[in-house]
């Protein structure tokens, strides 16, 4: 026998297209709905977006036609709240402005029977404050669905000091029966996922802002460095810029943290109406309001940007032995360069160009290489046991210890063998390229070129141009990077560039939300990447890249930007102190099996 459906019958207030998506995943699962929206249009578009969704569903056979017509027939729509008087449980999804969901609220909690829940769809007004205005508060808690809400697992369900247990596990029970996954957070603005998100979001809109890179190289450097499926600023004109600045002002209100103080720019956006693509415009301009179709404006950069004027490029130098240089030679050889991979010492050198080899052969076996163009790879690759060798090379790639000493006495030894006009390349992600520049003669030759790790699979470079570096070897980089099938973006020399300056304080934030014991290492995980679409949980990544190395990281941007919020945790430094250093050591924020 069929045990009793909790909650029969939810009423959603608000058709927005967030209403709209929850209606649906609340339908799909067997109950009734009853849909609430005063604006008539935006009923009838509900009604036809689950029409048109749940056809789609039918046309892939993934229901029925008579399962469809179940479907529909639990969704009615009203544009009364007197509607929701047989609800057992109610979820708002109205306007983020908390007078109107306080009144929307107040005016539910006189009309529903009174072990009806109430829900709100907040995801950054105090969900304790909202309950405390009904007569209530055991029995009113947060729903974060995401967006969409039918195809995004993550649902946070935000309990208060004030909500009862039984509320929360039943409310819990009730999402798991939509197939998403639930994480229990408690009541503070941005919960985890939105927590996280907005202060990184926060942080790319301040980088456009300085204008220290364009904002198609913020979100090239995001979406292909660290495998997001958006990048910062296209994902604020989605979100909508207004609700952004609604979000960071709850967030900074409850932190004070800088980090999460809006950045003007989106303050500025809002009060033109420039809110992103629900306007037509944002950060960048679609082809109509509510259009995903991003159309070139005043900012689009020219086609043959960066492309001519650059150096003539036959030969690359790369000075290392370790995974970086050997996968970076290996990405120079593929693309049908000479190569010379200098070591400390003949043996060490040997040694790299037979593990790139071995690399290669990998390749081979899974069918992403032909065994000629792998033959023809290898005979490109010279080893060679000292730096003199590079005396031809009209390219030099330094990819050595990430020790401003040590580079500094690689580029002062660089700059006596390597012939004029060569171009002299620094791999560091996080030291200031010029300190390696003036260790040389000709600063002008010296950039950074920062490839992200495993170098063969990576798309991203980013270019770092010092005050002294010449034009043309930027485009000489850039033109480079086109033959390596590399996706260059250019940014100016500061700690961080692009790419760790937006990660890191994003995965500082997380370790201080453990470290504050506002959640588990496996729930933000989880949130992050159901809620956020990441391919990787901030943990597992830490995890992956080293505490040490993040935390030296993280040291670097604080030494630099001085910001109290990128002060490395605490939590951080005692697993780095304890030798707590990820996956490498056998244990960081999880344990492994030691290899």
């Amino acid at each position: 026998m069929d045990r009793p459906r909790p909650f029969p019958t939810v009423a959603i207030i608000g058709l927005g297209t967030m209403g709209t998506g929850i209606a649906e995943v609340v339908a799909r699962a067997g109950h009734e709905v009853v849909g609430i929206e005063i604006d008539d249009a935006a009923a009838h578009r509900a009604v036809a977006a689950l029409e048109a969704s749940t056809a789609r569903a039918v046309q892939r056979e993934r229901i029925t036609e008579s399962e469809r017509g179940d479907i529909l027939a639990r969704f009615r729509t009203f544009p009364d709240l007197q509607a929701a008087a047989d609800a057992d449980l109610v979820i708002e999804v109205v306007t983020e402005h908390f007078e109107i969901k306080r009144e929307v609220l107040t005016a539910l909690d006189a009309i529903v029977k009174p072990r009806a829940v109430l829900a709100t769809g907040t995801n950054a007004l105090s969900v304790t404050e909202l309950a405390s205005h009904t007569s209530r508060p055991d029995r009113v808690l947060g729903l974060h669905f995401f967006a969409p809400a039918p195809a995004m697992k993550l649902v946070e369900v935000v309990s208060t000091v004030l909500t009862s247990p039984e509320t929360t596990d039943a409310v819990t029970e009730l999402v798991r029966s939509f197939g998403k996954q639930p994480v229990a957070v408690g009541d503070r603005p941005g919960f985890i996922a939105d927590g996280l998100l907005f202060g990184y979001l926060n942080q790319a809109a301040a980088m456009y802002e300085a204008r220290y890179a364009t904002r198609e190289d913020i979100d090239a450097a995001m979406r292909l460095g660290c495998g997001l499926p958006m990048g910062p600023l296209a994902l604020l004109d989605l979100i909508g810029i207004d609700t952004a600045q609604t979000v960071l002002e709850a967030m900074y209100e409850a932190s004070r943290d800088r980090l999460h103080a809006p950045a003007p720019v989106l303050k500025q956006l809002t009060a033109a109406g420039l809110k992103g693509r629900k306007a037509g415009r944002g950060f960048y301009t679609y082809e109509a309001p509510g259009s995903a179709t991003v159309v070139p404006d005043a900012e689009t950069p020219a086609e043959a940007a960066g492309a001519g004027g650059g150096r003539t490029v036959r030969s690359v130098g790369v000075a290392g032995s370790g995974t970086m240089a050997t996968g970076i030679a290996e990405v120079f050889a593929k693309a049908g360069y000479e190569v010379v991979l200098a070591a400390r010492g003949q043996e060490k050198a040997d040694k790299a160009v037979a593990a790139l080899a071995r690399w290669l052969d990998r390749s081979v076996a899974k069918g992403r290489l032909g065994q000629e163009q792998r033959d023809a790879a290898v005979a490109r690759v010279t080893a060679a046991g000292s730096l003199d060798a590079f005396a031809d090379v009209d390219l030099a790639v330094e990819a050595v210890a990430e020790d401003l000493p040590v580079k500094q006495q690689l580029f002062a030894t660089l700059d006596k063998v390597c012939k004029p006009g060569a171009v002299l390349a620094t791999t560091t992600s996080s030291l200031p390229v010029v300190a390696v520049a003036t260790a040389t003669t000709r600063p002008r030759d010296v950039i950074g070129m920062h490839f992200f790790n495993p170098a063969p699979a990576m798309k991203l470079v980013e270019v770092v141009c010092t005050v002294l570096t010449a034009e043309d070897v930027r485009a000489t980089v850039h033109e480079v990077c086109g033959r390596i099938r590399k996706h260059a973006v250019d940014c100016g020399d500061r700690a961080g560039f692009i790419v760790n300056a937006l990660l890191f304080p994003y995965l500082n934030n997380a370790v201080k939300m453990v470290q504050e014991h506002y959640a588990t290492v496996e729930d933000i995980d989880s949130a992050m990447k159901l809620g956020g679409g990441y391919p990787m949980g901030p943990f597992e990544l830490l995890d992956v890249v080293g505490l040490d190395v993040s935390l030296a990281i993280e040291q670097v941007l604080h030494k630099e930007f001085r910001d109290p919020g990128l002060a490395p945790a605490p939590l951080l430094e005692h697993l780095v102190s304890a030798g707590c250093l990820g996956r490498k050591t056998g244990r960081g924020f999880r344990e492994y099996a030691r290899r």
